[in-house]
């Protein structure tokens, strides 16, 4: 145990042990082995961060925006300065490729502070007369402590689309990561450090959800939870919050349909549809795990989907060949293969992966490792009701099924409890239009997929979700309007 890297909490601009000295183990999931202790933090971790965060918020929250802006900038800068030691922690604790964390994550989590600024530098207030003498003003106010839990799929990515709005906004911030891929977020804490931004501003506490994620959503000087995570939790963190009258933003889990019609530009558009369902071992919450592909194209497309599926290198994550590296834990892995071996048992046909690569190198054969997965039915149409259409697998495995008209692709892309997003592959102007008018889904991609303006909202329907963020929905999270009304003169 001594051999592990250890982190810290980090409170009050500090690096502070966990009152209780309780401590997880995360494993490095390409090996399987432990690499890092984490912090196991109870209520009175999060208590001491809170207030640091209320202590800090009157003179952050006095700032001007410019120079709230100067400070994400700086965080910014750090953070590219510091980007290859980011990818390779990302990728040690996650297991994602470094090429790929090098490219997404660490560079988005640049960039969500770079946008942030540049939002609040030139943030306008409405004005609107009432009549000669009246006019009425909009002031946006910072609500105070930000709750902020981010997951382990895109660790430092998420805590940073969180993080960024919340500073730039007024607000201070607690932040609780996964305890599965906590190493980022102590980088990011380092970078907090060395940037010198002013002690509590921005706090952060690790730990299991159960315990220090619970504690922050129940802590009464807590009033806005940014979430992202499963649908199951998202239901309980409401439930506390409800009574407490939080504003939350939930941005919980998916089931996205890929909808791939008969003009599809499958020469130009099959790697993309391919990347849609396997980008970041398929723990994506945006990954197309469901394809309906039509009747006339189904068994070429499966042909040459499968045949692509095949070319995607699984392996060592530091391997700038590597398409997929492991899943985040050996539990997850367990998981996803019971979603395989139900198939079977139904009597669906897995048509490509289910198993571990082969040939993998000696240090590696411990790790979480999953080849892509295909799976398809014999009658080539998939039972909708059925588990695997409808559970979220959140991992390398995707079904395909075929279907005739455009009616009948739309009741089974919608047929699941969830609606963050959809893919439509097509040709044609008005069938993409009509398609994005009757899919119940938080984005529609078409020809295109994890194309993102960070400008625009972002979020999901039905079980995907409550609330949006993004420029100005963000701004609604983590403020509150403020109505003043003047009236001059001597008017009666």
């Amino acid at each position: 145990m001594s051999s592990l890297r250890q982190i810290e909490n980090f409170i009050n601009g500090r690096f502070v042990s966990p009152q209780s000295a309780a401590y997880l183990t995360s494993d490095n999931p390409s090996s399987g082995e432990a690499h890092l202790r984490v912090p196991r933090s109870a209520s009175a971790d999060v208590a001491a961060a809170v207030q640091a965060a209320r202590d800090a918020f009157p003179a952050w929250s006095a700032l001007r925006a410019e120079e709230r802006a100067d400070w994400l900038t700086r965080i910014a800068d750090q953070i590219d300065a510091r980007a290859e030691e980011f990818a390779e922690a990302e990728s040690l604790d996650q297991g994602k490729p470094v090429k790929l964390a090098r490219q997404m994550d660490i560079a988005r989590a640049s960039t969500n502070f770079r946008f942030f600024a540049g939002v609040v530098r030139q943030e306008l207030s409405v004005a609107a007369p009432l009549d000669a003498r009246t006019f009425s003003y909009v002031r946006r106010e910072p609500i105070g402590v930000a709750g902020l839990i981010s997951p382990w799929n895109l660790p430092l990515y998420l805590l940073t689309w969180k993080l960024a709005p919340a500073l730039a906004y007024g607000n201070t911030a607690v932040a609780k990561p996964s305890e599965l891929t906590s190493l980022t977020a102590s980088l990011l804490a380092e970078v907090f450090r060395d940037v010198g931004l002013p002690p509590g501003v921005a706090n952060l506490v690790f730990g299991l959800g159960a315990e220090a994620g619970q504690a922050l959503v129940e802590h009464p000087d807590v009033p806005v939870i940014s979430f992202t995570g499963g649908t199951v939790t998202g239901r309980k963190l409401a439930i506390t919050a409800a009574p407490l009258l939080k504003k939350l933003s939930l941005e919980l889990g998916g089931k996205n349909p890929t909808l791939v019609f008969d003009d599809a530009n499958l020469d130009r558009d099959l790697a993309a549809i391919v990347r849609s369902s396997f980008l970041n071992q398929g723990e994506i919450c945006l990954c197309g795990s469901r394809l309906y592909v039509h009747a006339k194209i189904y068994e070429s497309f499966v042909e040459r989907f499968v045949r692509e599926v095949e070319s995607l290198k699984v392996g060592d994550p530091r391997d700038p060949e590597t398409f997929m590296g492991p899943l985040v834990s050996r539990e997850h892995l367990v998981k996803v293969k019971s979603y395989i071996a139900w198939a079977k048992d139904a009597g669906l046909q897995v048509r490509t992966g289910g198993e571990a690569p082969v040939n993998l190198p000696e240090a590696l054969r411990g790790g979480f490792f999953l080849r892509p997965t295909v799976i398809t039915s014999a009658t080539k149409r998939l039972d909708q009701t059925n588990k695997i259409q409808q559970e979220e697998v959140f991992g390398p495995v995707v079904t395909i099924s075929a279907f005739e008209t455009f009616d009948e692709v739309i009741a089974q892309a919608n047929s699941t409890r969830y609606g963050l997003s959809a893919s439509v592959w097509t040709e044609s102007l008005s069938r993409a239009h009509e398609a994005a008018a009757r899919l119940h889904a938080g984005t529609v991609w078409v020809n295109g997929w994890m194309l993102r303006d960070l400008r625009l909202p972002f979020g999901g329907v039905k079980d995907s979700g409550l609330g949006r963020e993004g420029q100005l929905d963000s701004l609604h999270l983590f403020t509150e309007p403020k109505t003043v009304t003047i009236r001059y003169g001597d008017a009666t």
